[in-house]
């Protein structure tokens, strides 16, 4: 659990620049304590952090047109975590992140709208 900080692009171009093709662009980055949610104009990557130096990483890319709904769920009084769900088409169940606080949640619910819903 944690807040989606948003990172400068700058500081992970160098990472994502090989994964990026023609006609893509970097969009927007969030950090959530070791893992990444990263945007650009035709997909979402959620990199994933693992072992004791946080070398090793899992990407995970999810085109937008692919992603089949989105719901966001908000803290509430006796739940202090607010949620992000994710469909993916051919996936019976979402993918669920969770958050600190609605103000996460909400930046990144933006982001999926606006690329989803045009």
């Amino acid at each position: 659990m944690g807040n989606a900080s948003e990172i400068s692009l700058d500081k992970i171009r160098e990472e994502f620049e090989p994964m990026i093709i023609d006609g893509e662009a970097l969009v927007k980055a969030f950090k959530v304590i070791r893992d990444l949610y990263v945007f650009t104009n035709k997909r979402m990557i959620l990199v994933g952090k693992h072992g004791v130096s946080g070398k090793k990483a899992e990407y995970l890319s999810i085109p937008y047109r692919s992603i089949v709904k989105f719901a966001k769920e908000s803290t509430g009084l006796m739940d202090l975590e607010a949620k992000l769900k994710i469909w993916i088409y051919g996936q019976p169940e979402p993918l669920i992140k969770e958050f600190k606080n609605d103000r996460s949640v909400n930046e990144i619910y933006l982001l999926l709208s606006k690329y989803i819903l045009r």
